[in-house]
């Protein structure tokens, strides 16, 4: 008997009223709000602008949700299309079933449009977010709790999880694989922050050091879980999938550091009225404009003057000369008049 153990939740939803309120979802929620507080925190420090983050996450979140959906239940459809089985619970998200391959892949593509919309690279803004994503992952493993699912094999161990009689699982206490995956994503987490900041990571190599560092614990908690999934030569699906990711992931920081080294300088470029209007790029001229006019008026005076000064300097020149020929003009006939009485004077003597 195992005297130590952790408890599940009677049941995942509480009714407010008529208003069902599901443990699962909060904490999806929960991780989202995480997710785009931490990225717009480090959106803001790589030089975006607050905000840019969340209106991305507008896109990226709803085709997250589906891609995740999809994937779950393509790779598990014998849940919903096998003999016995209703279709419509396909669409029954609350109930559990979202796998982070589809939602990564899809949710990307949402991101890579709100990208385009704001004129923002996506790698820029899938290293902000990379350590965010970890996060919300952790947060919603949580979800699982709620729903008794999720769990390894049966196990006595202090930190196992008891699980109640219900639909395709039997009582006892199992290893919380859901929790094992949460503690591994905070580590994730602060592995990416950590190097982030210890190598400047850029053009998605954080993003992609997330996903290899998910990959690697994916990989031993998914061979622990017990519950119904197809395989793959006596390996789970996932486990095939997150070798086969994690080797995509390492290729491309690789490739990536050696052909695109550093960071981005610039994250986000200025797309406001002033930077995209021509008529407000021409009113922002208007002030060098303006001190160019004075500038050239000066340059035209200047030009103009020239031809003008230099002719007043010849006037000024012929006046002088005359005046100088009148002088000397003056002091020959006063030297002749002296000549003449220079005679007269001795004749006298």
């Amino acid at each position: 008997m195992n005297l130590a153990y952790i408890p599940s939740p009677p049941t995942g939803v509480i009714h407010l009223g008529p208003i069902p309120l599901r443990g699962y979802a909060f904490c999806i929620i929960i991780g989202v709000f995480v997710a785009v507080w931490l990225g717009n925190k480090r959106w803001i420090a790589r030089g975006g602008k607050p905000g840019t983050v969340a209106d991305i996450a507008v896109w990226a979140v709803p085709f997250g949700l589906v891609g995740g959906r999809l994937y779950h239940v393509i790779t598990d459809y014998q849940l919903y299309f096998g003999e016995g089985r209703n279709w419509v619970d396909a669409f029954k998200i609350w109930e559990g079933g979202l796998g982070i391959w589809g939602a990564i892949a899809l949710g990307a593509v949402g991101a890579w449009i709100g990208c385009r919309l704001r004129g923002i690279p996506l790698p820029a803004w899938a290293d902000a977010l990379a350590p965010g994503i970890a996060l919300a992952q952790a947060c919603g493993r949580w979800g699982n709790w709620f729903n008794q699912e999720l769990y390894g094999r049966a196990t006595d161990l202090p930190w196992a999880v008891e699980i109640a009689n219900g639909p395709n699982r039997v009582a006892g206490t199992y290893h919380p694989t859901f929790l094992y995956e949460s503690l591994w994503c905070l580590g994730v987490a602060g592995l990416v922050i950590w190097a982030d900041r210890r190598f400047k990571l850029g053009h998605g190599r954080a993003f992609a050091l997330y996903v290899a560092a998910y990959c690697v614990g994916r990989g031993w908690i998914e061979y622990m879980r017990v519950d119904e999934a197809h395989h793959i030569l006596g390996v789970r699906l996932n486990v095939w999938t997150s070798i086969v990711v994690f080797i995509l992931a390492v290729v491309y920081l690789v490739l990536s550091a050696k052909l695109r080294p550093g960071r981005e300088e610039v994250v986000e470029p200025d797309r406001g009225p002033a930077a995209s209007d021509p008529a407000t790029k021409d009113e922002a001229k208007d002030p060098a404009d303006g001190e160019s006019e004075p500038k050239a008026a000066a340059e035209d005076t200047a030009g103009t003057g020239a031809p003008a000064q230099a002719e007043a300097e010849a006037e000024a020149e012929a006046a002088t000369g005359a005046k100088t020929g009148a002088e000397a003009k003056d002091a020959t006939a006063d030297a002749v008049t002296a000549d003449a009485e220079v005679p007269k004077t001795a004749k006298k003597l």
